[in-house]
Parts: structure tokens; C-alpha cells; sequence
């Protein structure tokens, strides 16, 4: 009876159960370490079932990435849109990310953490969802410096440098936040959004940071006198 209804199941969603168990592992345990018998036991299925529905353990794995970067990324994006202004819009997508990270942890494992010393077909997609996520930061970037009323226009490498340090800095306060549990999602949004974007926007008013001056060295081709010792006076001379 359990076969029976086993097989039922719809594809789809037989394959969206494998990939809820496939996360939990691969998150627990590491890609390598990781068993498909134990991902098998949990969706209820065979061993081999697994590998109908997904082939291999890494065509297991790169579904389990590809799914996880497009649930992120229609968070950042659904979050974003309808929102007014750019710098509000790129503030929601912000707090939905820390938001994410903070509810589906095991998803930012995965994405985040378990993908070094992997293949070249599991490093090519975690780089392909990262460039999705910049291009909609860079996206909300370059709106808002079109829209900002001031004298400096920065170009698209500029917005794309913004967007290279936000991103760059929300993987990284994914760590900081699990060190501190009282941080709040839109707290995180918003801390991150003061030490950026309030910086962005000095720079479009023309303030801009530049190293001090180094003190001037002298005038001509000779270097200062080296200190000397003072005169000493030497014996009276003698007039014959």
C-alpha cells in the first residue's frame, strides 16, 4: 500500500521532497560526507529512486543549489518590488535576504558554505547565482544614483563597486549574525545601509575621502645640512 501511493506522488513534488531532505543533509554533514541512503530514508524512498528522479549525488546537489538561489533571489526580489525609491527598494531587498538567511539556515549552508573544493559544475552554478544577485543589487544601485540630486555622477563601475561591497558584506554578516541572535533582520538592513549607502551619498554630493599629504620635502637639488657640532674657537694667534 505504501508503494502504491509512493507511486502517486506526482513527479514534481516527489523530486521538491527529495531536494527538503537532500538540503537538511547536505547541510548537516557536508557534500562529501553526505549519504544518499540517508536522504533516500528521509523522503521515504528507495536509494535507487533517488537517482531516477536526480541522476547523482552532485545532479542531487546542483538541484539543491539551483532551487535555493532562485528561492533567494524571488525573496530579494518580491520584497523590492513596489517599493518607492531605489534606496528604499534596495532596503527591503536587504532585510528580506538577512531575513532568509535567518529562517531557512540550512539553505545558506548549502549555498554558502558547502560549495568550496567541489566540482567545476557545482563552483559554475553557486558563480552564476551570485551574478544574479549582484546584477540585482547593481540593478538598484545604479537607480539610485540616477535619481540622486548632486554634482558627482558616478558610472556603471562605480555602481557595480557598491554592489560588489554590499553583497560582500551581507554574505559576511550572515556569520556575525548567527554570533548575535538578538540582531534583528531590519536591524542588520539598516546598520548595513548607514555604513554604505549614507556613504554613496557624500560621494554624490562631492564629498570625497582622499589620503592626507605627504609633509613636502625642501626645495632644490640639496638635501638639508646635516646637524654640526658648534664652532669651538681655536688658539689666540701669535704677531711677531
Amino acid at each position: 500500500m505504501s508503494d502504491k501511493r509512493r507511486r502517486r506522488v506526482p513527479r514534481q513534488v516527489r523530486e521538491q521532497q527529495i531536494i527538503d531532505m537532500a538540503v537538511q543533509v547536505f547541510a548537516k554533514r557536508g557534500y562529501h560526507p553526505a549519504s544518499v541512503d540517508e536522504i533516500a530514508e528521509l523522503a521515504g524512498i528507495s536509494k535507487p529512486m533517488v537517482y531516477l528522479y536526480l541522476d547523482s549525488k552532485e545532479g542531487l546537489f546542483l538541484a539543491c543549489l539551483r532551487r535555493e538561489a532562485e528561492r533567494l533571489a524571488t525573496a530579494f526580489q518580491k520584497a523590492a518590488r513596489g517599493v518607492g525609491s531605489p534606496e528604499m527598494r534596495l532596503w527591503a531587498g536587504l532585510s528580506a535576504f538577512f531575513a532568509y538567511v535567518t529562517e531557512h539556515r540550512d539553505s545558506w549552508v548549502v549555498l554558502h558554505r558547502q560549495t568550496s573544493e567541489l566540482s567545476e559544475a557545482i563552483t559554475e552554478e553557486v558563480a552564476r547565482a551570485r551574478r544574479a544577485v549582484m546584477a540585482e543589487v547593481a540593478g538598484l544601485v545604479r537607480d539610485g544614483i540616477a535619481e540622486a540630486a548632486g554634482p558627482v555622477r558616478p558610472g556603471d563601475e562605480e555602481a557595480d563597486f557598491v554592489a560588489h561591497v554590499l553583497v560582500g558584506a551581507a554574505d559576511s554578516l550572515t556569520d556575525w549574525m548567527e554570533r548575535h541572535p538578538g540582531e534583528t533582520p531590519d536591524r542588520v538592513a539598516r546598520r548595513l545601509m548607514n555604513m554604505v549607502w549614507v556613504g554613496m551619498r557624500n560621494v554624490l554630493g562631492g564629498e570625497l575621502w582622499e589620503p592626507p599629504e605627504p609633509p613636502h620635502a625642501p626645495e632644490g637639488p640639496e638635501a638639508p645640512d646635516a646637524p654640526h657640532a658648534p664652532d669651538v674657537p681655536g688658539p689666540p694667534s701669535v704677531e711677531g
